[in-house]
């Protein structure tokens, strides 16, 4: 159902059961999966593309123009995936030649005034509290939490099951299964709780325990923990993901649970 008040570009693209509510704006160069939710004021620009059953609330705004100076006006896309709900005033920059499309996975929630900037990749399952703001460029991978005002700085990744506490200020990578506070982010424990209700068992937790004492509680460089882990850590998924995790951080992880390592001199 389109509302009389709303403005649907001819153009655009709306799959079946598509309700678009009153003073909704949808451009021409738009997709928009089944089943589709656009609220009031919502707006959809050139360059989006939702997948099915997603809900964008009112105030909110999909495959905005990049907040990059480089920007010259390029077509690229924003991506939403399936199930998707965009809550009210956030926020989606679709991408610029650096990769061309910014992309949020399914099952995501991102709440009220958060920022997903231009060719940031969101996974899977994540939730971006309310105003959460990510930089140009970041990953979150699969079923990554982020606390209200947590702000993340460009080119850096957050992996798997990682959670930040309200107000964190990110500026390295974040490794998967661990909880991190403060200013600037730093390690605080492992994410048990929602390990358990993604269905890890007591026996994964804790290895993934065993894992973290390892390379963030041990006073160990990062180097050689990850050395520790390969010579002493049976193999295992999550070994192979923390291992894979620190082989490809590019801006380096966040700081461990102690400040000073034993082996600072050595690396």
């Amino acid at each position: 159902m389109i509302h009389p008040l709303a403005y649907v570009h001819p153009d655009a693209e709306l799959g079946e059961n598509v309700t678009v509510e009153p003073f909704a704006y949808i451009a021409g160069k738009v997709t928009v999966g089944d089943g589709c939710w656009i609220g009031p004021n919502a707006v959809v620009n050139d360059g989006a593309i939702l997948g099915k059953e997603c809900k964008i609330f009112s105030g909110a705004v999909i495959a905005g123009i990049p907040q990059d100076l480089k920007f010259r006006g390029e077509e690229t896309t924003a991506v939403i995936g399936d199930r998707t709900m965009i809550r009210e005033c956030a926020t989606v920059n679709r991408g610029t030649a650096a990769k061309g499309t910014t992309v949020v996975g399914s099952d995501t929630l991102i709440m009220a005034y958060a920022h997903v900037g231009h060719d940031c990749v969101v996974g899977n399952h994540c939730i971006l509290a309310n105003n959460v703001s990510l930089a140009g460029e970041v990953e979150l991978d699969d079923w990554a939490i982020l606390g209200g005002h947590t702000a993340i700085h460009q080119f850096c990744r957050v992996g798997k099951h990682a959670m930040t506490s309200g107000g964190t200020m990110v500026g390295k990578d974040i490794p998967p299964f661990i909880k991190v506070a403060h200013n600037p982010a730093s390690y605080v424990g492992v994410n048990s709780i929602g390990l358990r209700r993604r269905g890890f068992t007591g026996e994964q937790i804790n290895e993934i325990m065993d894992i973290c004492r390892i390379m963030f509680q041990n006073g160990y460089s990062y180097g050689k923990a990850c050395r520790i882990l390969e010579e002493q850590m049976p193999d295992s998924d999550a070994r192979r993901e923390m291992l894979t995790f620190f082989a490809g951080s590019k801006r380096g992880a966040i700081k461990p649970y102690q400040a000073r390592t034993k082996d600072q001199d050595e690396e």
